[in-house]
């Protein structure tokens, strides 16, 4: 099973909207997709619970205290968002079961700093350092004509980490999200103006090593 990892210590910066988003285009591709929440707020998981059954389906991946259950026999995409404050050994064993980790990352200082230390902990995890993990970073909430935009990309340049994409912030994410859906289960023109945000990121995932 090809599993992907959303992770950042730094609560609020988007790993679920990533999360619920990326099950919902590999469930538009006919992949068999299972997502598992593993944050006490279960943002992903009620989400799930609320989407409709007229859309592609999406499998629950169980989890307990924050340990992914096992792995779904029946699926073949996997998508684990996880807590604040992920890092020492539960992000390594987590690392252990994953292909890929996006990484969100928003425009502010504090986003920014505490990024900082989570980069510096992954460079040290084996492997990561083995290349048999890959990690991408992804702009959250990102609106390119700030300063703080430029000071984030700016920043994140000093990382041997790619910036993939930018997703910018906009209330249909907020809509789609309340009744179960996604920007990928809507097909009007504005909701399609911002899937093409995500087309970087989709690329990255599904390119083979």
């Amino acid at each position: 099973m090809h599993t992907i990892l959303l992770a950042n210590p730094k609560g609020g910066c988007g790993k679920s909207t990533l999360a619920t988003h990326l099950a919902s285009w590999f469930a538009q591709q006919d992949d068999m997709v299972c997502l598992g929440d593993l944050d006490r707020q279960q943002s992903s998981a009620l989400w799930l619970a609320r989407r409709p059954a007229s859309l592609p389906k999406i499998h629950s991946w169980s989890s307990e205290d924050g340990v992914p259950g096992p792995t779904p026999k029946t699926c073949n995409i996997g998508i684990l968002d996880t807590p604040a404050g992920l890092h020492g050994r539960p992000l390594r064993q987590l690392l252990k079961e994953v292909d890929r980790v996006v990484v969100p990352v928003a425009p502010s200082r504090f986003d920014l700093m505490a990024s900082r230390d989570f980069f510096e902990e992954l460079a040290e995890i084996k492997s990561v350092r083995k290349d048999r993990v890959r990690i991408a970073l992804v702009g959250m909430r990102v609106d390119p004509r700030t300063s703080a935009t430029q000071q984030m990309i700016e920043f994140l340049e000093q990382f041997d980490l790619p910036l993939v994409t930018c997703i910018r912030s906009a209330q249909r994410y907020v809509q789609a999200i309340e009744n179960g859906e996604t920007l990928f289960d809507r097909r009007s023109g504005a909701s399609q103006a911002d899937q093409r945000q995500w087309q970087p990121l989709l690329e990255w995932l599904v390119t083979r090593r």
